[in-house]
Order: C-alpha cells, then sequence, then structure tokens
C-alpha cells in the first residue's frame, strides 16, 4: 500500500510524527474496507493499492496509479468510509 502526500505549495514545513501517525491510522481501516469490499485474493500483499492523501483538502482518495480493476469496486464506498473523514 502506497500513500502519496498533497501538500500546498506554502507548506513548507510539515510535522513528520503527524504524518507517520495518520499513515499508521489510516493503515488498519483501509486495510479493512479493502479486505471488505474486494476479499483477501486481490493483490496478496496490498502493494497495487495508491492513495492520494490530500493534506490541503484534508481527505484521501484512491489514486490512478490502483489497478482500474480494483479502483472501480472500491470508489463504491471508499469516500464515505475512509476518504471524508481521514484527516
Amino acid at each position: 500500500m502506497h500513500f502519496h502526500w498533497i501538500f500546498d505549495g506554502n507548506q513548507d514545513r510539515v510535522d513528520q510524527k503527524e504524518l507517520i501517525e495518520l499513515e499508521y491510522q489510516l493503515r488498519p481501516r483501509i486495510t479493512r474496507f479493502i479486505m471488505d469490499t474486494l476479499g483477501i485474493d486481490s493483490c496478496d500483499d496490498f502493494s497495487c493499492f495508491h492513495f492520494d492523501l490530500d493534506i490541503v483538502r484534508r481527505e484521501i482518495r484512491i489514486s490512478e496509479k490502483t489497478p482500474e480493476e480494483y479502483a472501480k469496486l472500491l470508489r463504491v464506498g471508499f469516500q464515505d468510509e475512509i476518504g471524508t473523514s481521514c484527516c
């Protein structure tokens, strides 16, 4: 699972500890959502899943780097379950 951080151009200093804590809060929730939505037979090590974590808009989105076959299924409930309450 990969996170791509999106920051405002004016954010020169971002607290790394806060980002790490946020990532570790999100990982179990996203993992559970993926397993509940796709089952355990998809992308065994979760390395094909990419997420854009937008600090400016305070949301997380499924990245275009996630294979479309998975992204299409995950988009159905992702914003309600994870995306708008992430950060």
